[in-house]
């Protein structure tokens, strides 16, 4: 048994580096055979910046010294749209001809990058420019998700914006060039590998001209934006704020081309398929009318073209800086339902997984998964009105099962019937 000490003096504690005592300094970081002071931590710190071996992402090797990271950002070297698609097929139900239109752009714009990342003085060298994309598609149909998705596999740098909170520059609101601070933000402000990100502009059919005609006041919400988009969609050097927010002229910048960012927007397009079905019928008047294509009535957003955005309210110039037009079907019962459990995180999963960690096996009966899809039809909210019907019919079963002491649930077709009845009812 040890022996208490008898209230003798210790000898006292100093820093290994310095040589100063506990008492002088703010504070002494014990080791296995020394101390060392914070301020000695913080010059140690200093040293190291001034190398630029300061940053996590400087791995130890074998022998223990910092080596340097191999490859800033992971391109799709090895990953053909192939690959790509098939890993969007996980997370992803349905929208085949969008995922591989999305899946070739994007990996033909990482075999841009290494293609210009040198330019060749041989004259059969050719420079190969960037083609961003316009997904088009009702609202819960995956634009976001598919976006999301391919960013996540290719381990590169997203940021998702908003373009409703943006504004003509000197107005209330966001500049444009806000947006690109999200995209540094989740770089971790490393601007060579923000500059080989990709940037999703959701809601941008929310910036569209009020008017068919140009505006003759200001429209600082609408046009203002697209104007002040065009020089980021196209490729320049911007200067960033680097906390978001409105610029001043005492504020420190930081610069960025977008040059190789690549740009994906998304929008609803509400009322866009009665500019479509007019287009197509005026194109059979005449002596010809008898020779009408068969037009697929239930999906006109897959006729969709530059001269209907143009007519919807985007202005010339944008239009024509986003090439590649995609359109995302809308989601019919079939779909639905295997949204609801074939992905890899589907939402039945979720909820399988939510009380199997209370102890208890969820079991669902025959018909309450195809009334979750009808009332989704039915409030035209998409996949994403899903998690919300489904919030409706498990919230009390989840507020009891961690009490319940059960082992099994069992959904059954009745009680999900009364959740959505009481829940419509109020």
């Amino acid at each position: 048994m040890a022996k208490k000490s008898s209230g003798g003096s210790h000898p006292a504690r100093r820093c290994m580096f310095c040589g100063r005592g506990e008492t002088e300094v703010p504070f002494l970081v014990d080791g296995l055979t020394g101390s060392i002071c914070t301020e000695c931590i913080e010059v140690a710190h200093g040293y190291l910046e001034s190398l630029g071996l300061s940053d996590p992402k400087y791995s130890r090797n074998s022998s223990g010294r910092s080596s340097l990271p191999k490859q800033e950002v992971k391109e799709p070297s090895s990953l053909k749209p192939a690959d790509m698609k098939a890993f969007l097929d996980q997370y992803v139900i349905g929208q085949d001809e969008a995922k591989k239109v999305l899946c070739v752009q994007v990996y033909n714009h990482y075999k841009r990058l290494r293609n210009n990342e040198v330019p060749s003085t041989d004259s059969s060298y050719v420079e190969l420019e960037k083609s961003n994309i316009l997904l088009v598609g009702p609202t819960g149909t995956g634009k976001t998700l598919l976006a999301r998705t391919i960013a996540k596999m290719l381990d590169v740098p997203f940021a998702i914006v908003d373009a409703t909170v943006l504004t003509q520059a000197g107005y209330v609101g966001e500049d444009v060039e806000s947006l690109l601070t999200r995209l540094l933000q989740a770089a971790d402000y490393d601007v060579k590998k923000a500059e080989k990100g990709i940037v999703f502009i959701d809601e941008l059919d929310k910036i569209a001209r009020k008017g068919d005609n140009p505006s003759i006041t200001r429209d600082v919400s609408g046009e203002g934006v697209q104007q002040a988009l065009l020089k980021l969609l196209e490729g320049s050097d911007v200067n960033v704020p680097p906390q978001g927010g409105r610029k001043h002229p005492e504020q420190e910048f930081i610069k960025v081309n977008t040059q190789n960012i690549l740009f994906i927007c998304g929008g609803a397009f509400e009322g866009l398929e009665r500019t479509i079905a007019q287009r197509l019928n005026t194109q059979v008047i005449g002596y010809r009318s008898t020779q009408k294509q068969r037009v697929d009535k239930n999906n006109l957003l897959s006729y969709v073209s530059a001269q209907d955005l143009r007519a919807y309210g985007l202005i010339p110039e944008i239009v024509g800086r986003l090439p590649v037009i995609v359109h995302l079907d809308s989601l019919d019962k079939e779909a639905l339902l295997r949204i609801l459990t074939e992905p890899r995180n589907s939402l039945i999963r979720q909820y399988t997984k939510f009380f199997e960690l209370d102890g208890m096996k969820l079991e669902i009966e025959d018909g309450v998964l195809d009334l979750i899809v009808d009332t989704a039809l039915k409030n035209r909210t998409g996949a994403r009105g899903l998690r919300n019907i489904c919030e409706k019919i498990f919230s009390d079963a989840l507020f009891e099962a961690p009490s319940s002491g059960k082992k099994t649930f069992r959904m059954t077709l009745d009680y999900a019937r009364e959740r959505l009845s009481t829940l419509e009812a109020c």
